[in-house]
Formats: C-alpha cells, sequence, structure tokens
C-alpha cells in the first residue's frame, strides 16, 4: 500500500516537473504538500482517487490582453489572468492583483492558497484569483476606468454571482472595483453580487474594507490568549500601509497594542509615539502619497529608505507582515526573535519565507500563517454575497461580531486539527489540514470531475 509520504512526494515531483518556471507557486505547494502528510496516511482513500494531483491543477486557467487608451491617447497593452482552481465547496472566490509583478505563477500561487483560506472560513466559497501586470501608480482616474473597462470586457465572460466572484487585491480597491462592476452591470445588463468590495450605495457591506486589518488582529488574539497573553502594552510592527496594514494598525491601537512602524515599496517609518491612523488614512486613502509624507508630517517620526534599513530591525513584541509575499526572510526572522518578537501575524498572502517560518517556530514564536489570519477579508466579502443575494444589508457591528466569530472559528480549526495530526500547536499545519479536509471530503463526494 502507498504511504502518505510515498504519494505525496510523487505527486510534488510531478507538479515541479511541470511548472519549473513558476516558483511561487512551487512554494505555496509544497509548504501544504509538506503538512498532509498524516492525512493520506489516515485516509488512504484519497490517494486512491489520485486528489491531491486533481486538486493542484486549476480547474481552468484565463489568459487575455487588456488593450486601453492613456491619456496621451497612445494605446497601451496589458495581461489579465482568472485562475479558476477549485469549486468543490462554492463559487470561486479570490480577489483581482493589478501590479506589474503579477504573473501566472503568482496568480497560481495565489489562487492555491484561497482554496484553503476559504474553507477555513466555513462560508460556501471555492478558491481563485486573478489580476493584470497593469500598474495603477502614476495613473489618472481615466486611465483607471479605461483599463477597468478593457479588463472586465473579457473577464465578464468568465465570471457571475453563482459561478466566480471577484474582489479587490493589492492595486485594486474601491475606485477599481466601481470601475468593474460599473462595465459588468453595463455588458451583462443586471445588477447582481457579481463583486465584493462594492461601495455601500451600490451593495458594499460594512465591515468589508476593515475586514482583513481586524481579522488579522483577531486571530492573533487568539493565539495570545493561548499563551496566557493580551494586547495591552504591546509594542507591534505593521509592514505595508495599504488597506490591510491601515485596520490591523487601527484595531491593535484600540486593544491598547502600539503599532510603531508602518512602510510602503519606498521605505519604512517610525514613529516611537505610536502611527497617527487618521494621519496615516489622509495621506494612503485620501492623497494616495508616499509614505515619507508621514514623517514630514510628524515630528516623532523617522523615514529609512529602500535599501538602507529593514522594518523588521526594530524592536517590538508582535510582528504583522501586511506588505507582500516573501516580505521576511531568514535574516530577518532571526533579527525578530533575537529582539524578542513573541507572535507574528501574516496579514499578507505567503510574506514569510519557509526558512523564516522554520526560524519562528524553532524560537517558540506563535506564528499565523496567511491562510488562516488573513482569511477576514474573503469571509466578509461572502457575507457581502450573502447580503447581495437577500437584498439586505446588514450593521457593522452585526458584520464586525460575524467577523470576530470566523476567525475564533478559524483559529479553534487549526489548533484542533494540528493537534489530531500529532503536530499540536503548529498551526501551519492545523490550517493546512484544517482547509484541505473541507474540500477533499467534498471532492470525494462529487466523484472523479
Amino acid at each position: 500500500m502507498t504511504t502518505g509520504k510515498a504519494y505525496v512526494t510523487s505527486v510534488f515531483e510531478k507538479v515541479k516537473a511541470q511548472n519549473a518556471h513558476e516558483p511561487e507557486f512551487l512554494q505555496a505547494v509544497g509548504e501544504v504538500f509538506e503538512s498532509l502528510v498524516p492525512v493520506f496516511d489516515k485516509y488512504p482513500k484519497y490517494i486512491d482517487e489520485n486528489l491531491l494531483e486533481r486538486l493542484v491543477e486549476p480547474e481552468r486557467i484565463v489568459s487575455f490582453r487588456v488593450p486601453w487608451v492613456d491619456d496621451q491617447g497612445h494605446v497601451q497593452v496589458n495581461r489579465g489572468y482568472r485562475v479558476q482552481f477549485s469549486s468543490a465547496i462554492g463559487p470561486y472566490k479570490g480577489g483581482l492583483r493589478f501590479h506589474p509583478s503579477v504573473n501566472q505563477s503568482i496568480i497560481k500561487f495565489l489562487g492555491f492558497e484561497q482554496i484553503f483560506k476559504n474553507s477555513l472560513t466555513g462560508q460556501p466559497i471555492g478558491g481563485g484569483k486573478g489580476g493584470s501586470n497593469f500598474d495603477p501608480k502614476g495613473k489618472s482616474d481615466n486611465e483607471i476606468m479605461r483599463f477597468c473597462q478593457s479588463f472586465m470586457t473579457e473577464l465578464s465572460k468568465h465570471i457571475g454571482a453563482d459561478t466566480d466572484v471577484p474582489a479587490g487585491d493589492i492595486g485594486v480597491g474601491g475606485r477599481e472595483i466601481g470601475y468593474l462592476y460599473g462595465q459588468y452591470k453595463r455588458l451583462r445588463n443586471e445588477y447582481t453580487g457579481v463583486l465584493t468590495g462594492k461601495g455601500l450605495t451600490y451593495g458594499g457591506s460594512l465591515a468589508r474594507t476593515e475586514a482583513t486589518g481586524y481579522g488579522a488582529v483577531y486571530f492573533a488574539e487568539q493565539m495570545l490568549k493561548a499563551r496566557g497573553e493580551d494586547f495591552a502594552g504591546k509594542v507591534a510592527i505593521v509592514s505595508g500601509s495599504g488597506n490591510v496594514a491601515i485596520y490591523a494598525t487601527e484595531k491593535l491601537q484600540s486593544l491598547g497594542a502600539k503599532v510603531v512602524a508602518v512602510s510602503d515599496s519606498s521605505g519604512y517609518v517610525y514613529d516611537p509615539e505610536g502611527i497617527d491612523v487618521a494621519l496615516l488614512k489622509q495621506l494612503k486613502e485620501v492623497e494616495r502619497a508616499r509614505i515619507v509624507k508621514y514623517a514630514d508630517a510628524r515630528p516623532s517620526a523617522t523615514f529609512t529608505p529602500a535599501g538602507e534599513g529593514s522594518i523588521w530591525s526594530i524592536k517590538a513584541d508582535l510582528a504583522f507582515p501586511c506588505a507582500t509575499q516573501n516580505e521576511i526572510n531568514e535574516e530577518d526572522a532571526k533579527t525578530l526573535v533575537a529582539n524578542g518578537v513573541i507572535a507574528v501575524t501574516e496579514g499578507a498572502n505567503m510574506p514569510s519565507t519557509l526558512e523564516a517560518i522554520e526560524v519562528f517556530q524553532k524560537a517558540g514564536v506563535s506564528f499565523g500563517p496567511a491562510k488562516a489570519a488573513n482569511a477576514g477579508g474573503v469571509a466578509v466579502s461572502a457575507l457581502e454575497m450573502a447580503q447581495n443575494s437577500q437584498r439586505t444589508a446588514w450593521s457593522f457591528e452585526e458584520v464586525d461580531a460575524k467577523l470576530y466569530d470566523i476567525m475564533k472559528g478559524i483559529y479553534e480549526n487549526a489548533a484542533a486539527a494540528a493537534k489530531e495530526f500529532g503536530a499540536e500547536g503548529d498551526l501551519v499545519v492545523g490550517a493546512n489540514i484544517a482547509g484541505f479536509l473541507k474540500v477533499a471530503e467534498a471532492m470525494s463526494a462529487q466523484g472523479i470531475v
């Protein structure tokens, strides 16, 4: 009989051979596969059904060109993607990312992670992801509108409220969602909950803006409780200064922690008096300015340009990587541990390298993996879908309470799965297994499709 180890190894070798040019995807797959060995030993029927090889191959990948006209009248061309990875437990659900780094490997890694993240929420949503190598920075509103309309003209053929429901991600905020939704409605002549993260005037949900950042903090709260700790008096670092970072900072400070640093791609600011969230929101959400402007406006703050220092060198109790993938490497992790960090909570997607995670775990640092800790955004997206289907709207307090319960449930399920499969306290293993088991049973029940 084939062992779980032999099966997982053989499938991963095949995945590596078929996707050798996709390093981010292989990193995400390798991290999950390593956790699943005991699952296949316990449930050999999944080996017989070759379930893992079926799961790791997307159900569908759509790649398309996106032509648009800039303000000078020149035709520009970008590439668009939608990876529809798994619909075993519900319609495909996952964000759209507009960033120059976007390629098929990144979209596939994000879509693969989304399968397990969405499963963990307990909501009926499958895994998908999409985006474009378009860079919104420096573009006018009209240029972004023309790009979004061109992007949606093609994407609209492949999505729908009961098929695939995209949302925002890096480079796709409320402005972009509005333009995308307007074009979808125009093309399809239907008013439906096909996108989430919509504005409140046209079907959006209260607390959706705050959800990913708040959810990461709620997850961290559960990790701290398990250590007999809370946020009071703790010093935190939050990388990034976009949606996730802003609202993680806001919630942390409301619960008694002091966030002393945030960043963007140009560098980071250190403010020992605590980050002024109102100022940060004004600079980033209204003015769309670079983070150096924060230091210009706050005498207590200093700015360090990118390449001249690391935000992870700042002494802190808590770290929240909320910027982008692989932003914490092994050396960063060692620095954080040496400086006394007790908990790391991933607000971004896969922000820690595998080597960094190993450093944290060996040091006894509580580690909240992205697929669990940053699931708050997609959880509230699912709640937005529910409100759209019911033609109703819930209060901020109702949605926030549901979000808290979902994040608490994710922590408890991950912790229980880790314990059941011999890895007590390892939330990486626990999240992978808990997320996988629900999808695996659904796939098995639906036959070989």
